[in-house]
């Protein structure tokens, strides 16, 4: 099966190694360790890690359409916020009475704004299967729409990126809106609780820290088993002679948009994690600036390779967050240094380095090296 294949590599078998090490760690140094210690893991830190996996999910997404399809998304942003959108409305829907004004059906915002009823496009969002489904089905079925009309105009490179670009800008303006219901540019917050457990107690923010990294762990095996199967040998063929590809017969949108759409959905799923840890989701998150700074992570940590992506996500966040305290005026120019630097001198990420520096180690060891050294 296309899903065990993955399973059998020995990067992937490190990769899942490495992420559930992490998770047992950090698991077992916030719940067993006390909280004078040195090696105590505070709640805090552990929703902050919580929130770098959301990213590493979302910019393996990323990688998947650009690394091994060879389209350059800049608006998978918006996925990411659709799907903390619909994770958003449901928690807001959990509030119940409990919020300021103690409506039991109307969010405290559209009692303020003078709602006299809950919008058609906000029911079934009380049910936890309902939340979750539209969760992937919100984020695919914006990109199944506008992969469709993209890819069957044959919409390709930087056009197709400034459309993305364009989409998310767009998305970002409409939800900044009070008329569209959701929460303008407050957006949703002030969340109480999900399934029933209390999003402020340091048991479910480790829950959910869990929760994100094995959906981490299954979104890389999804993506591990397309590109190792035949459809990820034709997105690759797309990638690199789209009009060979053609001419021999495979309908290339199709495949574009197939693994567009996934992606997306694994894009939702990012943020759906995200906004439980967080406890806000606004239109910032449609930002083409947020969308670019993904673009970044996978550069840097080397695109087609998957665990590139995570590996950039977690450097840049990380640094992100300690910079951002030391100079956080000029940390957008340092973050675009950084992206100048990789595309000169890393072309190939960290993912691309370590490679090159494997292969040498494999190259010594031959007889040929051995008896040359000799």
């Amino acid at each position: 099966m296309w899903l065990t294949r993955p399973l059998q590599e020995r990067s992937t078998q490190i990769f899942l190694g490495v992420l559930f090490a992490a998770l047992v760690v950090v698991s077992a140094l916030h719940v067993f360790m006390p909280q004078d210690s040195a090696l105590y893991v505070s709640s805090y830190t552990v929703t902050l890690l919580g929130k770098y996996l959301c990213y590493a999910l979302l910019a393996v997404a990323v990688d998947l359409v650009w690394g091994y399809l060879g389209i350059l998304s800049l608006g998978h942003g918006a996925f990411f916020a659709l799907g903390g959108y619909a994770m958003g409305m449901y928690l807001m829907r959990q509030i119940g009475d409990r919020g300021v004004y103690g409506d039991p059906i109307l969010p405290d915002f559209m009692v303020f704004l003078n709602w006299q009823e809950l919008p058609w496009y906000w029911l079934g969002f009380d049910m936890a299967w309902f939340a979750f489904v539209m969760v992937l089905l919100a984020p695919g079925i914006l990109a199944l729409v506008f992969g469709f009309l993209a890819f069957r105009s044959r919409v390709t490179g930087v056009y197709l990126s400034i459309i993305t670009q364009a989409l998310t800008f767009a998305l970002m303006l409409a939800f900044f809106r009070n008329e569209m219901g959701f929460g303008g540019n407050n957006g949703l917050t002030d969340f109480k609780d999900i399934l029933g457990f209390d999003l402020r107690t340091d048991a479910t923010r480790l829950g959910l820290f869990i929760a994100t990294g094995i959906a981490l762990a299954i979104g890389y095996v999804v993506c591990r088993g397309i590109v190792t199967s035949k459809l990820g040998r034709v997105s690759v063929a797309c990638r690199d002679a789209e009009a060979r590809t053609r001419f021999l017969g495979y309908r290339v949108e199709r495949v574009q948009l197939f693994v567009f759409v996934v992606s997306a959905m694994l894009a939702g799923v990012a943020g759906a994690l995200y906004v439980p840890q967080v406890g806000i989701i606004n239109p910032s998150e449609f930002s083409p600036l947020f969308s670019i700074e993904i673009v970044v992570w996978v550069a840097l940590g080397g695109r087609a390779t998957l665990y590139g992506a995570v590996i950039g996500a977690l450097l840049v966040n990380y640094a992100k967050t300690v910079f951002t305290g030391v100079m956080p005026d000029a940390w957008l120019f340092a973050l675009g240094g950084l992206f100048v630097l990789v595309t000169v001198f890393l072309p190939k990420g960290i993912a691309g380095l370590l490679f090159r520096k494997k292969k040498a180690d494999d190259t010594s060891h031959t007889p040929a090296a051995q008896e040359a050294t000799a």
